[in-house]
Order: C-alpha cells, then sequence, then structure tokens
C-alpha cells in the first residue's frame, strides 16, 4: 500500500514575499500556547518546515505558517511561523498573510470595513486591523511584539569586507542593523547578489559571542537576519521613507521591506530622537515593494527602553492547494515527519 498523506495550503503573498499557509492536514500538536507548540516542532517535528521550503515542494524564499489552536483566550487563531532560518518568534509580512489568509477563506468571518482580529503568534499577541472592502482584504495593520535596541556600536571585522559597524535590534527576532551607504549598497534589484553575498559573510563572522537570550522568551538561537538601512529622507509632505533591504541566513534576501525590519528600524530611530508617537517611516524593499512603519508609544521589555509599532501592508491569495505527500518517496525525509501528518 502507498503512504501518502495530504496537506491543505493557501499561498499568499506580502510585498513579494509568498508564505504557504497550512490549514489542514497537522495532527493536534503538544503545548498549549503557539510558543510552546512552536518549541515541539523545532524539537520534534521539523520535517514540515524543511518539506515545505524544499524541493520539490518548495524553496527556501518562501515561508510557512501552521495555524494551529491559540492558548490565549483573546486569539482567534495561532500561527506558527517557519524560515528558512528557523522559527522566528514573529514577523510582520508572516502576520499580514495569515491574517488575510484566515479572512479570505472564511476561517475567520470576514465583517466588512474596519474589523479587528487577534492572532497568537510565538511571541505573543498580534492585534490586527483588517481593511475589507466587497469581500477582499485591501489592507493589514498589525501591532505585535515590542522591539527594543538590546546592544550599539558593535562591529566585527568580516573577511573581503573590512571591519563592520552595527547595531543589536530585537524585534520578533534579534536584527543586526547596518548602514547600507557605509558598504557601498544603494539597496536596488541589481545589487541583490551582492547583498547577499555580503550578509552570508557577516553573520557567519559576527553570530560568536552575540547574545541570543530574549528577556522573557528565554534562548531565541543565532543571529538571522541582516537589515541594511537607506538613508531615511523626508518628503515634500513632510513623510520619511528609506530604501531597505533584509537578509535571512541562510542566503535569502527578501523581497518585501520586511514587517520585523521596518519594526526594528522604527525602535532605532525612536529611541535616537529621530522618529516619535505618531510618525511613520515607509521602507522600501530593493525590487520596490513597500511597508509603512508607525510607532505607537515608548514601553519597557525586561529592562529595555523599547517601542510598540505597527506595520501596514497588503497580502494577496495566489493559490488554493491540496497537495499529496508520499512517504515512501526518497526525496520526503520522513524522520519527523510521518507523525505529524493526518493520516
Amino acid at each position: 500500500m502507498h503512504r501518502e498523506r495530504a496537506l491543505e495550503l493557501i499561498d499568499t503573498q506580502a510585498g513579494g514575499d509568498v508564505s504557504r499557509i497550512v490549514t489542514a492536514g497537522i495532527e493536534p500538536l503538544p503545548g498549549r500556547t503557539a510558543l510552546e507548540k512552536a518549541r515541539f516542532l523545532q524539537k520534534e517535528g521539523d520535517g514540515l518546515r524543511r518539506l515545505l521550503l524544499s524541493e520539490p515542494y518548495g524553496d527556501p524564499a518562501m515561508s510557512v505558517d501552521l495555524i494551529v489552536e491559540p492558548g490565549h483566550p483573546e486569539a482567534q487563531a495561532g500561527y506558527i511561523i517557519m524560515e528558512a532560518m528557523g522559527y522566528p518568534m514573529y514577523s510582520g509580512s508572516n502576520t499580514i498573510c495569515a491574517a488575510t489568509a484566515l479572512l479570505q477563506s472564511g476561517t475567520i468571518p470576514m465583517i466588512e470595513g474596519l474589523q479587528q482580529v487577534v492572532l497568537e503568534s510565538p511571541a505573543g499577541l498580534a492585534r490586527i486591523t483588517a481593511r475589507n472592502v466587497n469581500g477582499r482584504v485591501e489592507s493589514i495593520t498589525t501591532q505585535g511584539e515590542p522591539a527594543y535596541v538590546a546592544e550599539r556600536g558593535l562591529s566585527v571585522n568580516v573577511p573581503h569586507y573590512g571591519r563592520v559597524e552595527f547595531d543589536l535590534v530585537w524585534s520578533g527576532a534579534y536584527f543586526a542593523m547596518l548602514d547600507a551607504g557605509a558598504h557601498g549598497f544603494e539597496l536596488t534589484a541589481e545589487e541583490q547578489i551582492a547583498l547577499t553575498a555580503f550578509g552570508d559573510a557577516f553573520v557567519r563572522k559576527a553570530r560568536p559571542g552575540l547574545r541570543q537570550e530574549h528577556p522573557t522568551l528565554g534562548d531565541v538561537g543565532p543571529l538571522p537576519f541582516v537589515h541594511f538601512m537607506g538613508r531615511a529622507r523626508t518628503l515634500e509632505n513632510g513623510k520619511v521613507e528609506s530604501r531597505s533591504a533584509t537578509y535571512v541566513h541562510p542566503g535569502v534576501i527578501c523581497r518585501s521591506p520586511t514587517g520585523t525590519g521596518t519594526s526594528a528600524r522604527l525602535a532605532l530611530m525612536a529611541g535616537q530622537g529621530e522618529l516619535a508617537p505618531g510618525d511613520t517611516l515607509e521602507t522600501i524593499s530593493p525590487r520596490g515593494n513597500r511597508f509603512v512603519g508607525a510607532v505607537v508609544g515608548e514601553t519597557t521589555v525586561g529592562d529595555f527602553p523599547a517601542w510598540n509599532s505597527t506595520i501596514t501592508g497588503r497580502a494577496r491569495l495566489m493559490a488554493h492547494s491540496r497537495i499529496t505527500v508520499d512517504l515512501d518517496d526518497p526525496l520526503v525525509d520522513t524522520s519527523d515527519l510521518e507523525k505529524l501528518l493526518t493520516p
């Protein structure tokens, strides 16, 4: 007998970054909260991430969001984020995609106009405002994990590139924040290969010795992200925009400017007095895709001054699919996958 299983997916994209939303086909996971479920997957069920982000089923540049039962009574659904680097605690683009998929599929009943939605990520609650027009989600504004500057003025000597100065900022994961212009980057589409090579060399050299602890989440793993910051410029209408690029280790430059990368930039700028509550920053990826970040207000994370912010973007549905997983296929790693899939 053939050993075949099925997964139900909704493929989405926000700012060009593809998120595959897994809506059915996975057995209930141990754990009460999204964080506990994510840590189980990381330790005992990483085969799902590898399956959907690797050939022949997927690509490392994609993300996967598994919809799970939430542990928090306010949340309407939970979601676990999986990327090439592992299991980020929070992601703006993935939240935008997951919320859009849940609303447009009817999993969360859609209300015309502005609708409040609460989802539970591994980092905690994401409070979302959806703008729905004629049965479609036109935009998602999400407030998730507060961002804070963990360390300023760090530097590392990177082979072939020399000394690289950076700040370390938490925004759902740790980001190394680099001045793109200091290394000759204008953050255009033509630079993506060079940015990837730089990001890879930097992360491999910078990781040893960098903090991996979060005040409340504990060990969050080694540095996964580099955010290249372009010059912030003020337009005639008073709004601020900046080109930006986020590198995901290993080997991915995001097509969107990334929500968490934008939140990290907001925290850095607000901490330096360059932005105040109510101010916005529109970030522009190398491919020209845009997110709008807004500073909400100051808070604390452990002993760190931190900033709440919102990210606004739009996701579009690309496909509803039912994929077959052949457990006898030698290209499918079944070591910790078979027990996850619904018979």
